[in-house]
């Protein structure tokens, strides 16, 4: 709060060269700019109940949100090009229900215990999902051996130091396949009146996925789960962008009676987390399936280029 008023009073406190007196005054100039601000919020109210309604609204804060560099690429809800590309793009057959997702999921070679943790809550979560064993079998056999066994998607999730730290996934039998860094998570059991999963297919939210390759990556993620949820379960997986990271939550309504006064009786609801928690972090998106030597990329993440905090991609 008085940090910005000790911009005025540098000067005296470079004067002073005793460390206890300069704190002194540090901490008085301090207390005077924060009781300053104090006044000063106190006159603006006042005067905004005087004014009422014809009170001028205060300027909106400015966040890395709101002053994001201009994209060009941001989708509109009645974009006919998109729509079109929709209706024919590698995920289609998806929202059509012609294939349901069935999901296989492995590992990288020789995975720790912790990992194969996350992949029995991971199997659980979603429905049509089933783990098979890798080995030191390369990706590109078992992008085959799935294709020919008719799934949809294939994961593949990656540790470091024992600790989950990437994911590949695979949109079969054609592609695309993203290359995500997963990072913060935290286990069902770790979170404070977690709930149990039921089997019924759960409701998909995705937010903000506002640009052209957002959507694309939206509809990718969307391929997860199947596109007629049970909305009896009550069940809700949640994929969140904020600033190019994808926050995964997984929660359930919860609707409770409450005693009011009286006779009457009021319902009210409640979100459950189920867990687990998790981010992701888009570092590539390859056209095709997965082929790291010779597979063009549609976008690839390049730290050198990516100067601005206030530029956003998906």
């Amino acid at each position: 709060m008085g940090k910005g008023r000790l911009k005025s009073g540098n000067a005296k406190l470079k004067g002073i060269r005793n460390k206890l007196k300069r704190v002194e005054v540090y901490q008085k100039l301090k207390k005077e700019g924060e009781a300053t601000k104090r006044k000063e919020r106190k006159a603006r109210q006042k005067e905004a109940e005087a004014l009422g309604e014809a009170a001028p609204k205060p300027p909106p804060q400015k966040t890395l949100d709101n002053t994001r560099e201009v994209d060009d690429t941001i989708v509109q809800p009645d974009d006919d090009e998109v729509l079109g590309e929709n209706s024919f793009d590698e995920f289609a057959s998806h929202f059509s229900g012609e294939r349901p997702p069935r999901i296989v999921v492995t590992t990288s070679c020789y995975p720790s215990a912790k990992l194969m943790d996350f992949l029995e809550v991971i199997v659980d979560l979603f429905p049509n999902c089933e783990y098979r064993k890798r080995g030191a079998v390369p990706i590109k056999e078992v992008v085959a051996a799935a294709s020919k066994r008719d799934f949809t998607m294939l994961m593949v999730f990656t540790e470091k130091s024992k600790q989950v730290h990437g994911l590949w996934m695979i949109k079969l039998p054609e592609g695309p396949t993203a290359r995500f860094k997963l990072t913060n998570v935290v286990m069902p059991k770790k979170l404070h009146g977690h709930g149990r999963k039921t089997g019924h297919r759960p409701e998909l939210i995705l937010n903000n996925f506002s640009t052209r390759l957002g959507h694309r990556v939206g509809r990718f993620l969307a391929c997860l789960v199947p596109h007629d949820p049970q909305f009896k379960g009550r069940q809700v997986v949640t994929m969140h962008n904020q600033r190019d990271f994808i926050f995964f939550r997984h929660h359930r309504y919860v609707f409770e009676e409450k005693k009011a006064e009286g006779k009457k009786t009021e319902v009210g609801a409640y979100l459950q987390e189920l867990g687990p928690r998790f981010t992701l972090k888009l570092k590539s998106l390859q056209l095709g399936s997965f082929d790291t030597q010779h597979g063009e990329y549609e976008w690839k993440h390049k730290p050198e280029l990516d100067t601005s905090r206030r530029r956003f991609h998906l």
